[in-house]
């Protein structure tokens, strides 16, 4: 993983864009913060221009480009690498394997490199499109053991790292305490997204164990929150 993404003893601000909703002025932002790396991708394209997305991002940013993947279409040769998502908190079988066999070949071609990870919806009082698409509901909150155990297995599975979901646009983060409880109970790198979009909301998914704060839906809202937010990771 470290060949990809570098891991540190800090936690580490990333930035996902959705390529319909891309603004080449975050890019000039981020380049001026502590964002990391880029994720790109989302639960549906419209505009079919991921390609495009990634090049513009490049040509801007030295900074890393990673896929995150909505389906198995969203598969671009010029970025650095991708997450290989599985979305182990729900019992789709298209989202737990189906989609990567019908990718497989198509990455293996691409040479991309790739991470194994092991995706857990956590409710955020908002159906998020990924729930829509997916068909799929997120695990409740206040099921920490279900929680954790879905991390767990996740792990024990070979995956390479695990990332809780709030959800695009949650209106609540993923919980503190259930960060804890799965860092502390996992060997590998842990990923906390949805919505996060304020200072004090990082800082306690920071102090709560996360290695990677994933920041998307509340900067396509007001670019500007990226300065207030990285104020975290100070």
């Amino acid at each position: 993983m470290d060949k990809l993404i570098h891991i540190t003893k800090k936690a580490q601000l990333v930035i996902l864009i959705d390529p319909d909703k891309f603004n080449p002025k975050l890019i000039e932002l981020a380049n001026k913060s502590k964002v990391s790396f880029f994720l790109v991708g989302g639960s549906t394209l419209k505009e079919n221009n991921l390609n495009k997305v990634v090049s513009q991002i490049k040509k801007k940013s030295k900074r890393p480009v990673i896929i995150f993947p909505g389906d198995e279409k969203q598969i671009c040769k010029k970025a650095d690498g991708m997450l290989l998502l599985s979305l182990i908190s729900g019992r789709n079988p298209e989202f737990l394997i189906g989609k990567h066999v019908k990718a497989a070949a198509s990455i293996k071609k691409s040479k991309l490199k790739t991470i194994s990870v092991g995706y857990i919806l956590v409710a955020g009082n908002k159906t998020s499109s990924t729930q829509k698409v997916t068909n799929t509901k997120a695990l409740s909150s206040s099921k920490t053991k279900l929680i954790l155990d879905t991390a767990m297995a996740g792990e024990l599975l070979g995956m390479k790292a695990i990332y809780l979901e709030a959800g695009s646009g949650a209106k609540t983060e993923v919980n503190s305490r259930i960060i804890g409880f799965v860092k502390n109970n996992i060997s590998v790198p842990l990923f906390v997204g949805g919505g996060i979009d304020s200072f004090k909301k990082a800082k306690q998914i920071i102090k709560a164990g996360a290695n990677f704060v994933v920041v998307g839906n509340a900067l396509e809202k007001n670019l500007y929150l990226l300065s207030e937010i990285e104020k975290a990771f100070k």
